[in-house]
């Protein structure tokens, strides 16, 4: 049986039409921007902190999966402290058969602040990072205690 100019044998089955039409740019271009944008850190922007207080001292722990170690900035100032997540990656891939040049650039920021509910003795801070989760102590700050 013979509908149009292909035999129906030769004729593209409906499946494979619907990958190659997947495969082919700009459909396969805004299908890995959305995968980009989900498989990212922080999609929506900020991160999960928690802050607990102790008698002695302030402990911060945020969630950072998926974030290296060197794309992480800490602040620490009197009664807050500012944690800010960067990265920045390039793509590029180059198609020498059908001159086909790709390149793409990723850049995020993103940070959140925390205030403190009183000072920090700025030199009692400590930071660990492992397997994704980031723990600040900080050592708080004491007045000098008078008597009467």
């Amino acid at each position: 049986m013979m509908d149009g100019n292909l035999p129906d044998k030769k004729r593209p089955k409906f499946g494979e039409l619907m990958d190659s039409f997947f495969q082919e740019k700009p459909v396969r271009g805004i299908l890995e921007s959305i995968d980009d944008f989900f498989s990212s850190p922080f999609p929506f922007g900020g991160f999960p902190v928690d802050l607990k207080e102790s008698k002695n001292n302030y402990t911060i722990t945020a969630k950072l999966p998926g974030v290296k170690k060197e794309q992480i900035d800490i602040d620490v100032f009197q009664n807050y402290v500012t944690i800010s997540v960067q990265n920045h990656e390039i793509h590029t891939s180059e198609d020498e058969k059908s001159n086909v040049f790709f390149h793409k650039q990723l850049k995020q920021h993103n940070s959140r602040t925390i205030p403190l509910p009183g000072m920090v003795d700025e030199r009692k801070v400590k930071a660990a990072y492992e397997d994704g989760l980031l723990t600040l102590k900080l050592g708080k700050l004491r007045g000098k205690k008078v008597e009467l």
